[in-house]
């Protein structure tokens, strides 16, 4: 078992009021130019702030996004998304903020579909701005993707459809307009997207959504006095970090236990910050899954380190009539330069977890789940080398009308990825998930063991991953790949791929009008 040594009483609490002003006295802001057409908030983003009077109750029930509702049509299971404005009481006063949301004011409901499915989303956008919706870990045509290129205008349509064809897994909805996915995933537009398998119910996993399967999207805001989110990142290097933590938009959330055992299905819907998830009194629990799916076998730790737009489950024990705090400890960011400007010195509570007086039975957990293919590294055929740096991929930042790279279709390719910088990135990948081979030449941590998407990159590490471009072959319209640290990708810290049909290069050609490739 992994575990944290102890941290002293005065260290367990917030220590964030003061961050943004430390973060721009003494960490440089590179000056970014982004080719795109960034658009201004509709709100105002700056003025006097919000200062937490001190920690909340947690008396506050953890709200739980609905499921969405959907209907098969000619064998197709299709959803409906709506991006809207709205606004929310997410403070503990009479303060209103103005949000956005997908079906509702403020995040969005939770789809779940089943493995082998044929899905479809009818995307409104009824926001005075234009927007995407892009499934995040989805293995799906690039032209369904909704990155950049699949911009929805106000008062406009979208409707992407494909297949599921993958495992089981916790997955994620969220805008990716180029130059803005910060400013709108902080207003409110996120949800989670969940795929079901018949086998994944063999392994004792709990699985009664919103009783003891639960969604947990954490995410960090900061305010203004008067109750609007602050949209400004006030100089900190990774972009926006804030003092107040909501819990599928509860500030103070508690989850009221029934049952033995809780699965908890843990989202890092923040923008920058990095949390490291465990509880206050560091009891074991199962890590059973990441990004892309269940690992081999449960993996007892007492903590996870997420960056932005990683997942995991877990699965916790509690016991009849006790309470358990869910945390994030100071998470350890690696050989950073003032790990304090970037959130390494912070401590959160999550959510509180409250067990019934009487508990029903939970099923064992299985020793073992299904097995992973794993992917050998001499099988590869192609290697690329990837810097990121400042905001730069390679020495280049994010062209929407550049294809950076291309990869050829039923192919397996390993990448070594370097973070220059002497702060964090992470690193995401557009359709697959990859397996890490290795850290600095040392094998990967148990929680780095299963199909990821989305990793993050310590100062000065290289990180060697495979993955396989499968299925869809298409020489018109691009996937990203971008540190999902927002102000970094909306600063340029983005390229784009194509899959061919054709021989792997580099410098693919050029995007037209309506994200199509040209050679």
């Amino acid at each position: 078992m992994r575990t944290r040594p102890a941290r002293s009483a005065s260290r367990r609490r917030r220590s964030l009021l003061g961050l943004a002003l430390l973060a721009g006295a003494t960490v440089l802001t590179a000056v970014a130019t982004v080719t795109a057409c960034s658009v201004l908030p509709s709100f105002p983003s700056s003025g006097p702030a919000f200062v937490p009077d001190g920690p909340p109750s947690f008396e506050t029930a953890l709200p739980i996004p609905p499921l969405a509702e959907s209907e098969v049509v000619d064998g197709v299971r299709v959803f409906s998304l709506t991006a809207q404005e709205g606004s929310q009481q997410l403070l503990r006063d009479d303060r209103t903020t103005p949000t956005w949301g997908f079906n509702d004011d403020f995040l969005g409901p939770t789809l779940r579909a089943q493995q082998g499915e044929e899905v479809a989303v009818e995307v409104q956008n009824d926001l005075p701005e234009a927007t995407t919706v892009h499934w995040h870990g989805m293995h799906l045509p690039p032209a369904m993707d909704g990155g950049p290129h699949q911009m929805v205008e106000p008062g406009a349509q979208w409707r992407p459809t494909w297949r599921i064809d993958q495992e089981a897994a916790t997955l994620w909805y969220h805008p990716h307009p180029h130059g803005s996915t910060e400013d709108h995933v902080v207003r409110g537009l996120a949800g989670m997207f969940l795929i079901d398998s018949a086998e994944e119910q063999d392994f004792g996993l709990p699985s009664e959504y919103g009783v003891d399967d639960i969604p947990v999207i954490v995410q960090d805001k900061k305010f203004l006095d008067d109750g609007q989110f602050q949209l400004d990142a006030q100089g900190n290097e990774v972009g926006l970090l804030g003092d107040v933590v909501l819990t599928n938009g509860a500030w103070g959330a508690v989850l009221d236990a029934t049952t033995e055992r809780v699965r908890l299905r843990l989202l890092n819907g923040s923008s920058a910050r990095t949390y490291d998830f465990g509880f206050e009194d560091r009891r074991p629990f199962a890590l059973v899954a990441t990004d892309g799916g269940l690992l081999e076998a449960p993996s007892e730790t007492d903590h996870v380190r997420l960056s932005p737009g990683e997942r995991a489950e877990i699965v916790v024990s509690v016991e009849a009539g006790t309470e358990a705090m869910l945390q994030s400890f100071p998470p350890d960011l690696g050989d950073v330069v003032l790990p304090s400007a970037y959130g390494g010195e912070d401590t959160f509570d999550v959510l509180r977890v409250r067990a019934a007086p009487t508990l029903a039975a939970s099923p064992p957990l299985a020793d073992r789940f299904a097995d992973i293919p794993r992917l050998d590294a001499a099988d590869a055929d192609t290697e690329r080398s990837f810097e990121v740096q400042n905001r730069e991929i390679n020495g280049r930042r994010m062209d929407m009308n550049r294809i950076d790279e291309v990869m050829q279709v039923d192919s397996t390719e390993v990448w070594e990825v370097t973070n220059r910088d002497l702060f964090p990135h992470n690193w995401h990948v557009h359709d697959v998930q990859f397996q890490v081979l290795d850290i600095d030449g040392a094998p990967p941590p148990p929680e780095l063991l299963g199909w990821k998407d989305t990793i993050y990159l310590e100062p000065r590490r290289q990180y060697r991953i495979i993955m396989r471009f499968e299925d869809y072959a298409d020489d018109e319209h691009p996937y990203m790949i971008h540190c999902h640290l927002l102000l970094h990708e909306d600063e340029g810290l983005m390229s784009q791929f194509i899959v061919t049909r054709g021989e792997p290069s580099r410098d693919g050609g050029r995007v037209g009008s309506g994200g199509h490739a040209t050679h």
